[in-house]
């Protein structure tokens, strides 16, 4: 059953999936919201230019699932919320899973769960949070037979980036994703590395088990095309992108030029001129 869902979130033709992430109201932070103000007609927007799947929570599934269109993405279920994206970490640091949320993805008719693997400098009980919760929600995904999608995320020191921003580093990025797979996990959304050419380290760490790269905040169309058609060549079986998206003034064109390149293997070059034409 689990193989079912993961064909819907995965494209039949290519093997890869592009994923819009529009979960960011979850987690109470200021600016996470530009561009999702209106969220449902962000998620219309955004499931009308077609990408494989939409992430969302638990109070927000129902703008992607009430859209009456046999071929609307997929969902990717939300399942934990946390408060450790602002400029200084708060006294107490905690990353909560919703209640049963194997059951809450069965009833929405979701595809698939996402669960964060949190490295923070300062901050070692949040790793040990994020482990509970994924032991837990495996057996849950289990029984359900609903993919679990762990997001193993090393943070840069929070004064410097806010919390949101990718460490970078290649051996930390490896091993979290490692430890992941190690605890389960049915796909891996991983951080991008600073030195995407060593990306297929990542891949391999993976132990076959699809890794989705994560787009790590808002960069330029010329960045996010050209890392998005470098990561392709690394061997990463799609991408998860959230600002990039939502908060594009063309968002069906970046939707476009980036389906172009994970599905079509487009260069950045060329997708560049889908974007300029929608």
């Amino acid at each position: 059953m689990k193989t079912y869902r993961l064909n819907r979130l995965f494209n039949s033709t290519s093997g890869r999936c592009f994923d819009v992430a529009i979960d960011h109201g979850f987690f109470n932070q200021p600016g996470f919201l530009q561009g999702i103000e209106d969220i449902g007609k962000a998620v219309k927007a955004a499931a009308a230019a077609s990408p494989d799947a939409i992430q969302l929570t638990c109070g927000q599934a129902r703008h992607l699932q009430t859209l009456k269109s046999s071929s609307k993405p997929a969902l990717v279920l939300r399942t934990d919320v946390a408060n450790v994206y602002g400029r200084e970490l708060p006294t107490e640091v905690l990353s909560t899973m919703i209640a049963e949320p194997a059951l809450q993805a069965v009833r929405l008719d979701a595809a698939c769960m996402c669960v964060n693997l949190f490295q923070i400098p300062g901050a070692p009980e949040a790793t040990n949070q994020c482990i509970e919760n994924i032991c837990e929600l495996k057996l849950e995904s289990d029984y359900y037979n609903m993919p679990m999608m762990v997001e193993p995320l090393v943070f840069r020191p929070n004064s410097e980036a806010g919390g949101y921003m990718v460490n970078g580093d290649l051996v930390k990025i490896q091993h979290l994703v490692r430890q992941a797979v190690e605890l389960g996990a049915d796909v891996i959304k991983a951080d991008p590395t600073d030195d995407v050419s060593e990306y297929h380290k990542v891949v391999e760490a993976a132990s076959g088990i699809p890794v989705l790269v994560r787009g790590g905040g808002k960069v330029s169309d010329e960045e996010i095309l050209s890392r998005t058609e470098a990561l392709m060549k690394q061997g990463v079986s799609g991408i998860v992108y959230g600002r990039s998206i939502v908060q594009h003034e063309n968002l069906t064109g970046m939707v476009a030029a980036l389906m172009a390149i994970v599905h079509e293997n487009a260069t950045a070059k060329q997708a560049a001129l889908l974007l300029a034409k929608k």
